[in-house]
C-alpha cells in the first residue's frame, strides 16, 4: 500500500501556499504595513515545509497519537477526527537544532516577527505601523534563503528573480560587519551637537529644513542631531503612475545608498552603513503632474529647480 502525505502537512502543498501569500506581500511596498503581514504569514508556511521536508510526522501533535498517524498517509477512525499541527514556536525550534545554519538568532527573529502578526490580528494594537524595515527584512530574507536551501530551493523561486536580488543587497550589507564603525561616528557627531549653543542649534536647524525642502531626496531625521537631511538612493523598480482626477501620480522605489545633514555636518555612504544607522529603508518618490503637462512633449530646457518630492 502506497501511503501519501496528507496536504495539510505535505511539504510542496506547504510551499505552494507560501509563495501564494509572498505574491500578496509583493503586491504592496515595502513601506506599507501589508506587507509586514503577509511577509509573516508566509515565513509560517515555509518554516512549516521546511520541517515537513525532514518529515510530515514532525508537524504532528504528539499529544493525540491520531495525529502521527495522519501525518503518515493513514485515515484515523476516531471520530470528528481533525489534524491538528505543532505551533510555529515549535516548529522554528526544531529546525534550528535540525539545521545549524538556522540558528538561534534567526529562530528568535522568526519567533518574533510571527508573533507581532498574532498581536495584529487578534488586538487593537498595530505593531506593524512605525516598523522601520532595516530592523526585520534583512533578517526576513536570511531566514527564507536558509529555510529554502535546506529544500533545494532558492529566494528566487519565492520572490522572483528581481526582488532575490534586492534581499541579497540587504542581507549582504546586514552581514558587512565594517560597516558597525557608522555607530562611531554617529555618537561623535551627537557629541558635538550636544556641545553647541541654543541659539547656533536653531539657526543650523532652520537652515537644514530649507535645504532639504529644495534638495532632491528623502527626508529623514539625522540619528546624531534629529534634524532635517536627507537620503538618496538608486531606483529599483520602474515606476508606477495612477491617475487622480486630472492629476497624474508616478511613483518609484529606491535603495538608499547616501545620507547627509548640513545641520550637524554628517555623511554616511553605502547601504550597509545606512542599514546599521537605522536609514537603510527602501523609500517611494512621488512626482505628481498635470495630465497634459506629462503627456506634452519633453523640453530640453527646464526652467524649474529640481524640488523634494517627499512630504515632510
Amino acid at each position: 500500500m502506497i501511503l501519501t502525505t496528507p496536504a495539510s502537512w505535505d511539504k510542496d502543498a506547504l510551499l505552494i501556499k507560501a509563495q501564494r501569500y509572498s505574491e500578496q506581500m509583493l503586491q504592496h511596498d515595502p513601506t506599507d504595513w501589508q506587507f509586514v503581514l503577509w511577509s509573516s504569514f508566509a515565513l509560517e508556511f515555509l518554516s512549516r515545509a521546511a520541517l515537513s521536508n525532514v518529515s510530515p510526522v514532525l508537524l504532528a501533535d504528539q499529544k493525540n497519537w491520531h495525529n502521527i498517524f495522519h501525518a503518515l498517509g493513514h485515515e484515523p477512525n476516531a471520530k470528528k477526527f481533525l489534524p491538528k499541527s505543532i505551533i510555529v514556536a515549535d516548529v522554528l525550534s526544531r529546525l534550528s537544532e535540525i539545521y545549524p545554519d538556522f540558528n538561534s538568532e534567526l529562530e528568535l527573529f522568526c519567533i518574533g516577527h510571527t508573533g507581532m502578526r498574532n498581536a495584529e490580528l487578534h488586538s487593537g494594537d498595530m505593531p506593524y505601523d512605525g516598523l522601520k524595515q532595516s530592523a526585520w527584512l534583512a533578517n526576513y530574507y536570511r531566514a527564507s534563503a536558509i529555510l529554502l536551501g535546506t529544500m533545494g530551493k532558492e529566494l528566487a523561486d519565492l520572490i522572483g528573480d528581481d526582488t532575490a536580488k534586492l534581499a541579497s543587497q540587504l542581507i549582504n550589507a546586514a552581514a558587512d560587519d565594517a560597516a558597525k564603525a557608522v555607530m562611531g561616528k554617529i555618537k561623535s557627531h551627537k557629541t558635538v551637537w550636544n556641545e553647541k549653543e541654543s541659539a547656533e542649534k536653531e539657526t543650523l536647524l532652520e537652515q537644514a529644513k530649507a535645504w532639504a525642502t529644495k534638495h532632491l531626496g528623502h527626508r529623514v531625521d539625522c540619528p546624531a542631531c534629529n534634524s532635517v537631511a536627507i537620503v538618496q538612493g538608486q531606483p529599483i523598480s520602474a515606476p508606477t503612475t495612477t491617475l487622480n482626477n486630472d492629476i497624474i501620480i508616478e511613483k518609484q522605489q529606491y535603495l538608499p545608498n547616501k545620507f547627509e545633514c548640513i545641520a550637524c555636518g554628517m555623511k554616511i555612504s553605502g547601504l550597509s552603513s545606512l542599514g546599521q544607522a537605522g536609514l537603510g529603508d527602501v523609500f517611494i518618490s512621488t512626482n505628481e503632474y498635470d495630465a497634459s503637462e506629462y503627456y506634452a512633449p519633453e523640453e530640453d530646457w527646464n526652467p524649474y529647480e529640481e524640488d523634494n518630492n517627499e512630504p515632510f
